[in-house]
């Protein structure tokens, strides 16, 4: 982006941006934490370090060393980690709302300086204050070491809530209207910030899109953590650590999950999963899952819409070539892993009985990672007292000649719109975006901005027994729940934390 300079006050100091010819100003990389390294690191994040003159916030700030596949686009290297990036249609105005962007990646990978998470339309076609923000993702955010805080990334996470609180104003946003929005790892931040006490009063409303059933024992995150220090000839400690370099760290993170499928019979679900990083129930932070953390209407003040998508599980079909290739033994496992109760996997080969081996293993995929975690955050929400709407992307992706469907991920380069950065294409192929995708961007988008508004994306609000659900696509619509079968599935059934099987001997 080029334009003219900006200049906002902050807290820490003022900070220079660029403002574009239609009023539309982008400040990058502005810290709103300590650097989290040398004796800070693996520590609850601190306020950020004040600075004198004018710090320029053109450029993203360096993410935390990704412990996941590489990103579509490297983040700068350097330590700061802990930043933010406002996107402002007028830095002048007063009482803008504010959406805070959360990105997801598995806890393990993500940065806000991604091409996919532009808020440059969002902010300028729905005139809202857009923030997106850095934090600690992998082992640096998430390991459970024995002498350092738990869920360490969702204190980051906290911390920017923070920022944004005594900050935002000076960018045009009401600090009275934030509203928290993340997909994937990024919903289940939100889901865990819900029924979090740092974070009551932080944020007044909340989006999550693809909440995951992804929380961990103490027990699981434990013995992972140990085995990760174990690669690299250090112990689960901050002390023995801090010696072990953080890209070094992440490189090893990322061998063990290349690793998983070998130590199933030691972390179960997480192993199958592939899942090396997650929230853990400590108790504290993060007391429980959060469909029944919010239970206590604890959040009920917070208004809540959720969406899942349809085909939740066909991308990691396809980035896996298991689509097509599934094998009946492979569907038993899965089934016997992830399907609620003891006559879990009768009741799914029942409820589809014409299923391939390969549709069962995805949809109880699907099921048990996302769609019904999603469900149930909506479901608790509600019995609590709180507003919540439900939503399920249906329109499929282009791409792979439809292959994809409709599938995780997919509503990432629709509510940004960004069709022509790497990730958006992966997701909506190749080429100019037809009428009808650009048209479908657009009605999700106005319905997260309205949301941001007011609180209505312009269907009813959740039911219980009825279930109003926005089915979003090319032709939207309203209609009862549309994953009934499934849901009946998991009725009476807790979806419970991750857990230890049998630790490392």
């Amino acid at each position: 982006m080029t334009g003219t300079g900006v200049q906002v006050p902050t807290t820490a100091g003022t900070v220079a941006g660029l403002q574009d010819g239609e009023g539309l100003a982008v400040f990058r990389g502005v810290p709103f934490a300590r650097p989290p390294v040398g004796t800070l690191r693996f520590a609850a994040p601190g306020p950020p370090l004040p600075w004198a003159g004018v710090r320029d916030a053109t450029a993203f700030g360096p993410s935390v060393p990704q412990s996941g596949p590489a990103p579509a686009a490297r983040p700068p290297v350097g330590e700061n980690w802990l930043t933010v990036n406002v996107w402002s249609p007028d830095v002048g105005a007063t009482g803008l709302p504010v959406l805070v962007w959360v990105h997801g990646g598995a806890y393990a990978a993500g940065s806000a300086a991604d091409p996919l998470y532009d808020a440059a339309l969002l902010a300028r076609q729905a005139g809202l204050v857009v923030v997106t923000l850095n934090y600690r993702v992998g082992a640096e955010g998430f390991a459970a070491l024995e002498d350092a805080p738990a869920n360490r990334g969702l204190l980051d996470q906290i911390a920017a809530l923070r920022w944004v609180r005594e900050n935002i104003a000076g960018f045009g946003g009401d600090p009275d209207r934030v509203t928290v929005c993340g997909q994937s790892a990024g919903a289940g931040s939100i889901a865990s910030l819900l029924a979090a006490p740092p974070a009551r009063g932080l944020f007044h409303r909340a989006i999550a899109q693809s909440v995951p059933g992804l929380y961990f024992t103490s027990a699981l995150a434990a013995d992972i953590a140990a085995a990760l220090a174990g690669r690299v000839d250090a112990k689960p400690t901050v002390e023995s650590l801090s010696a072990v370099a953080p890209q070094r760290l992440a490189d090893a993170a990322g061998a063990l999950t290349m690793e998983l499928t070998e130590h199933v019979g030691r972390w179960g679900r997480a192993a199958r999963a592939a899942a090396l990083f997650a929230p853990v129930i400590d108790d504290d932070l993060v007391p429980d899952v959060p469909w029944r953390a919010v239970r206590d209407g604890r959040a009920a003040d917070v208004e809540l819409l959720v969406c899942h998508t349809r085909d939740e599980f066909r991308l990691f079909m396809v980035m896996t070539g298991r689509l097509g290739a599934v094998t009946e033994e492979q569907a038993t496992a899965a089934l016997r892993a992830f399907a609620p109760g003891p006559g879990g996997e009768r009741a799914y080969r029942e409820s589809f009985p014409d299923a391939s081996a390969g549709a069962l293993f995805e949809a109880v995929h699907a099921d048990a990672l996302f769609r019904m975690p999603s469900l149930r955050l909506a479901e608790a929400h509600s019995a609590a007292g709180g507003t919540v709407h439900l939503a399920e992307l249906c329109g499929r992706s282009p791409a792979l000649g439809g292959a994809l469907g409709a599938c995780h991920s997919l509503d990432v380069p629709l509510l940004f719109g960004t069709f022509d950065s790497p990730g958006g294409r992966g997701l909506l192929g190749e080429g100019a975006p037809s009428g009808g995708t650009v048209a479908f961007a657009d009605d999700l988008r106005r319905a997260w901005a309205a949301f941001a508004y007011d609180g209505d994306p312009g269907w009813p609000a959740y039911e219980p027994g009825r279930r109003p659900t926005r089915l979003l696509g090319p032709a939207a619509s309203t209609a009862p729940y549309p994953e009934e079968t499934s849901r009946r599935i998991w009725d009476g059934h807790g979806i419970e934390p991750f857990d230890l099987v049998r630790p490392h001997q």
